[in-house]
This record gives C-alpha cells, structure tokens and sequence, in this order.
C-alpha cells in the first residue's frame, strides 16, 4: 500500500534576520551534534556580504536554513550549511532552499556551488547527487566522530558546464 504524500510545508522563503538567530540556534542544536554555529557566527553571517543566510519560515517559526559563504574574486560559492527542522523534512523544503541559494550564487556571479556532507548521511548526499552536484573529492576524518566529508560541487549554468568538462577539478 502506498503512503499518502505529504503535502509541501506552506513556507515562505526569505533572507535570515538578527530576530531568526535564537531559532536558528535551536535548529542547529537539534541538526548537528557537534560543530554548531555560535550566536555570534549567525550575528556575522545575517549581514556580513560575503555570505547569504536564507531562511524558511512556517506558521511563524524557522523551519530551515541554507548559508552560503563567497570569497572575493572566486567563482565558486560554498554551502557551507542547510538544515530543516525534523517536522518539515522529506517535504521538498532542503531543495526549496538549494534552488534559492544556487540563485543567488549565480546573480553574485558565481559559476560553481561547492559543499562537503557527512558520508553517513544518506539523504542529504541523494539530495545533492539528484540536484546536479558531483562528487570530486573525500576529506577523511573531517566532522566530529572521525566522520569523512564528501566533497560535492555543482556547475551554475551552461558556461559553467562547459568549463567543467574541459577543466575537471
């Protein structure tokens, strides 16, 4: 038989704010068991312009982030962190917030989306694999708990997809 799908989480997407960082510190607490960002980190990252904080509000409350880091003069943006609260998961919300941050990428310029996932992590390796993204990489040992990190990365555009396949890595 057949479970009913859930429907989409009526959420609206829109730029992190100071008011959004006890939230998100909640959600990074209940996401991540260990490197969590700090009340100060978010307070950098909500208006810093080197990154974008882009966050998923549901009847009023966060129900996920996505931060994306830029380095001046580079190509190539890095999701640095995509979290979704655990009642609004399997729901489409964590691709929702990949499209918005890969725009905003491609509108700062950037060519390239990079992003490292625990290699334990299954879902969010199926999400990045069925969006586009290609592993190049394996950093061993890199979370908490000895977990490795895979490295993914992710052509933002044709010119993008041209470069790739005539200069790999």
């Amino acid at each position: 038989m057949k479970r009913p799908k859930r429907s989409l989480p009526a959420a609206k997407l829109r730029r992190g704010r100071i008011g959004d960082i006890d939230d998100l510190i909640l959600l990074e607490q209940h996401f991540l068991a260990a490197d969590q960002l700090s009340r100060r980190s978010f307070r950098h990252f909500v208006s810093a312009p080197k990154s974008t904080l882009i966050v998923a509000e549901a009847n009023g409350k966060v129900a996920g982030c996505a931060l994306v880091l830029y380095r001046q003069g580079s190509e190539r943006a890095r999701l640095y962190t995509i979290a979704v609260a655990s009642e609004f998961r399997r729901r489409g919300l964590a691709r929702r917030l990949l499209k918005a941050v890969e725009k905003d990428a491609r509108r700062r310029g950037c060519l390239f989306m990079r992003l490292e996932v625990r290699a334990d992590d299954p879902g969010a390796i199926t999400l990045y694999e069925t969006s586009g993204y290609y592993f190049f990489a394996r950093r061993r040992r890199y979370y908490a708990g000895r977990i490795d990190a895979l490295r993914f990365e992710k052509p933002l555009g044709a010119k993008a997809k041209r470069l790739a396949t005539h200069n790999p890595t």
